[in-house]
């Protein structure tokens, strides 16, 4: 095997939990092939928690896991993808991320991520440390879910988000549509949440063993079978609001997979949009909120069922 030189320091996120280390590993290195790195581990390059470990292990959150790559192998390509910021500063940069694009390389997706297309326009970010892990990433979104998104652009403003994150004094507010009328207009819903047992690819409401999750919800629009719903996430769990939604018998419209697979509203994307985000300025401290406009496809949806 070549020379191995640079160690790339990688922390398991809550929504990361659960998958083997082979495939968390292609997962976060640029779409590594799993033989890859299974060949990677069996020579003694992947350590997690600095002990080796097999290629079957199952990940935990806050597991650290450090990867000895060759050059060539550790670094995002930058790759001039349109975004739309809404808001950009020394510091920092608020993004208003479409659906469908996936935010950091993975398997299946190496150069067509936000990742991608940060490195394309902010060129400072390409020397951003190897070992903490892919540019700008403060949070994320899902693939399919739209709205507002915080970039950093150094490492200690990361640092600085992620605490506040962490502290839960970011506020978060999502626009949801979801199948069916809540029997209250507005409710906290206070349920554990932890892997599927049975498919470790989805998240599930658990009675023990699972980690806190709160979400609050508010009515704001009956829509005949459906309903408009603001939702503010207390707690920051992976798929939280689709798991706390679908909990309660009001799944997401357009999500197959805590809802039906076979919906009646023509969507190819769950209608879950973070519409607003509000947290402090990293370095002058004032508090800044930002707002993403509901995207094209879902103000047809409601313009549809509004009539």
């Amino acid at each position: 095997m070549a020379t191995v030189s640079v160690t790339q320091r990688l922390e398991v996120t809550p929504e990361e939990e659960g998958q083997r280390l082979d495939r968390y590993v292609a997962g976060r290195l640029m779409g590594l092939s799993r033989a890859t790195v299974q060949k990677l581990i069996d020579e003694g390059h992947v350590l997690v928690n600095h002990a080796p470990a097999k290629a079957s292990y199952r990940v935990a959150e806050g597991d650290m896991v450090e990867v000895a790559l060759r050059p060539a192998e550790r670094e995002p390509e930058a790759v001039p993808i349109p975004l739309d910021v809404l808001y950009e500063d020394g510091a920092i940069v608020v993004l208003n991320k479409p659906a469908g694009l996936v935010v950091h390389p993975a398997h299946g997706h190496v150069s067509d991520t936000l990742v991608n297309a940060l490195l394309a326009r902010y060129p400072e970010l390409r020397s951003w440390p190897a070992e903490e892990g892919f540019p700008g990433l403060v949070h994320r979104l899902d693939r399919d879910t739209s709205g507002v998104l915080l970039v950093a652009r150094t490492v200690p403003v990361r640092d600085a988000l992620r605490a506040q994150f962490k502290a839960g004094t970011v506020r978060k507010v999502y626009l949801a549509l979801v199948i069916g009328r809540p029997r209250l207009n507005r409710a906290r819903i206070e349920a554990p949440v932890a892997r599927d047992e049975r498919e470790r690819k989805r998240m599930a409401v658990v009675s023990e063993g699972g980690r806190e999750a709160i979400t609050e919800y508010e009515v704001l629009e009956p829509l005949g079978n459906y309903t408009l719903v603001e939702v503010r996430p207390v707690t920051g769990r992976t798929h939280q609001i689709r798991v706390h939604l679908a909990a309660i018998g009001h799944p997401v419209v357009g999500d197959r997979v805590y809802g039906p697979e076979r919906q009646r509203l023509a969507l190819d994307r769950v209608f879950l949009h973070a519409a607003e985000l509000t947290f402090r300025h990293p370095i002058s401290g004032d508090e800044m909120t930002f707002r993403a406009p509901l995207p094209p496809e879902l103000e047809e949806v409601l313009r549809q069922l509004r009539r």
